[in-house]
């Protein structure tokens, strides 16, 4: 009986270590390996980049990382990765465009002209 409650709980702490967030500023090259979407050349042009300074946010990582827009952080946030520990927001989409300008108000109808002559 302890050895299956021990099983189980090895197998919880693994599960749970699969669902962990990996930082993007402190994530080993394996670790940034293990998101799906980033492979080998992409976690070196995120390590490279991370050399010259550490990622400030979301925007920062956007601009410095070749190859990564706002669709690909997405994907990449989805999958685990964070930034400063925050996942990554898509940008307000821009403001509706305004109503329609209402139509032109219909002239009400003008009486018939009367056939009759006095």
């Amino acid at each position: 009986m302890l050895k299956k409650i021990f099983t189980l709980l090895v197998l919880l702490y693994a599960f749970a270590s699969f669902a962990a967030a990996v930082d993007v500023n402190k994530a080993t090259a394996a670790e940034l390996d293990s998101i799906k979407g980033i492979g080998p050349a992409m976690s070196g042009k995120i390590l490279d980049e991370r050399k010259k300074n550490n990622f400030k946010d979301w925007p920062d990582f956007i601009s410095r990382v070749k190859g990564v827009g706002e669709a690909t952080a997405a994907k990449l946030s989805g999958e685990g990765l964070t930034v400063n520990g925050t996942s990554f927001k898509a940008a307000a989409p821009a403001a509706a465009a305004p109503a329609a300008a209402p139509a032109a108000k219909a002239e009400p109808p003008k009486p018939a002209a009367s056939a009759s002559k006095k």
